[in-house]
């Protein structure tokens, strides 16, 4: 049994009473089409049977055959079938039959003896339309339900956030499309947990392959990805395959994407289209069996408005598109990664995992994790290899928070961004110092330490503001 996996997921329907044509269309699409799933019918009266005992998404209807003519059929499989494509194929180029068949419900249409290239063109429009109908009623199912599919494959991905578990469904209800995804957060969020999971998810056959292209110039890109022939240039003294084609039948996963050149950005967005890549020193095209996940840090929507990323390569991008949450917004994390990496550290240094004081995770709490979960991780394991009693000190978090310059550690306030811009009456130093002092106490659920930390005060200091504060 061949290992080459069906395309699409769903069946593609050929009707037609001439079986040298019948064959021909197969051939057609499944050479230059790269279709493989095709079911063939040459007698019209099994069309319904065929509809309703197998998968099909697209038709491919002979306009004239006995029995029963493609017009006939066209109408029975919209009325009855509605999400299923229909192309109708005619030996005679008829305009006003071609309007009729298109008022009545078909895709499109075409004359037999049509350029080969425009017909698998036009089979290949159908076919993505249905696989996006397809996503969208499982995009649907997922995001109207509670639960995951499939919870295991995001095991390694330590969260309890609501934002996160959002983003599971979705890349459950997207992750068996072909077409590309979009992974985009800051440095350090965990977007290659996100990739393995997308690529879990797909359940292809092949690898997952991950390259980081950040500083790959255009030549080092091409290599890369799609290999060289011997002698293609100076020190080529073999042939050596590329990322593509380790990636086959897999997800090829490009890290940073963002830092493509010009140059690079234009090989990649051909071999999106195409599907076929030369390695370098070849004429001969490959095909492209791999389903490429990229991530980047980098807003690509202000690199669109500078002209440094091509509009159409993001478009091709975009299919789908998965936002990660920095942990700033996620902090109902923080003890449960505060938790895990404790063990992890403790793991890894031989050691006996050692216990957070309480208020640790409250004073973790009130930092902006410009790192992320990457930054946290850093800091655990600096703590537990300094760490020699039984409760872990806090000093070292301390000390690592209170390095970081202030640009980092959340967002500065301009002019234009001033709070009492839209004031009528100003309140008096005096109130904005208690509204200060009474948020922070909250954010540092009444640590005064912690508090006074976020005022920039000491804690007597602190202490004083709070014994001197009027009654509620």
């Amino acid at each position: 049994m061949s290992d080459t996996p069906v395309y699409p997921s769903f069946g593609v329907l050929l009707v037609d009473d001439e079986l040298p044509w019948l064959r021909r269309l197969s051939m057609t699409l499944e050479g230059p089409g790269g279709l493989n799933h095709l079911v063939q019918c040459s007698d019209s009266r099994q069309v319904m049977d065929i509809l309703a005992h197998q998968d099909i998404g697209v038709v491919l209807l002979d306009l004239t055959m006995p029995y029963l003519s493609g017009e006939q059929l066209l109408k029975q499989i919209t009325a009855e079938y509605p999400h299923v494509s229909v192309i109708i194929l005619s030996g005679m180029n008829q305009l006003e039959t071609a309007v009729q068949c298109m008022r009545q419900g078909a895709f499109d249409y075409f004359v037999k003896t049509v350029d080969e290239e425009r017909l698998v063109d036009g089979v290949l429009r159908a076919v993505r339309m249905v696989e996006l109908e397809h996503e969208n009623r499982a995009m649907q199912q997922h995001f109207f339900c509670d639960g995951l599919a499939f919870p295991e494959v995001f095991t390694p991905i330590v969260t309890d956030s609501p934002k996160l578990h959002r983003v599971f469904r979705y890349i459950e209800a997207v992750a068996p499309s072909r077409q590309p995804i979009l992974i985009t957060g800051e440095s350090g969020v965990g977007k290659e947990l996100i990739a393995r999971a997308v690529h879990q998810l797909s359940q292809r056959t092949g690898p997952l392959v991950s390259v980081n292209v950040a500083g790959l110039d255009d030549n080092h890109f091409a290599d890369t990805l799609f290999g060289h022939l011997r002698g293609a240039f100076t020190g080529a003294d073999v042939e050596r395959g590329g990322m593509v084609e380790r990636a086959a039948e897999g997800t090829l996963f490009l890290d940073e994407i963002g830092d493509l050149s010009p140059a690079s950005q234009v090989k990649l967005l051909r071999l999106l289209q195409e599907g076929e890549y030369y390695p370098l020193g070849s004429d001969q095209p490959k095909q492209m069996s791999a389903r490429v996940v990229v991530s980047t840090h980098q807003d690509l929507d202000a690199q669109l408005a500078a002209g440094e990323f091509r509009r159409d390569l993001y478009y091709r991008l975009i299919s789908h598109h998965v936002q990660i949450p920095p942990l700033r917004e996620r902090k109902e994390d923080l003890s449960l990664l505060l938790d895990h990496f404790l063990e992890k550290a403790a793991c890894q240094l031989g050691k006996k995992k050692p216990t957070p004081p309480p208020e640790l995770a409250v004073f973790l709490a009130t930092y902006s994790f410009p790192g992320n979960i990457r930054e946290l991780e850093a800091m655990v394991n600096d703590a537990v290899s300094l760490h020699e009693g039984r409760v872990m000190s806090m000093k070292s978090f301390v000390e690592r928070i209170g390095q970081t310059p202030p640009e980092l550690d959340g967002p500065s306030v301009t002019a234009a961004q001033n709070p009492f811009a839209t004031f009528a009456e100003l309140p008096s130093l005096r109130q904005m110092g208690q509204l200060l002092v009474d948020e922070a106490m909250r954010r540092a659920e009444g640590n005064q330490s912690i508090a006074a930390r976020l005022l920039g005060i000491s804690q007597p200091a602190l202490s004083k503001r709070l014994k001197t504060r009027p009654e509620r």
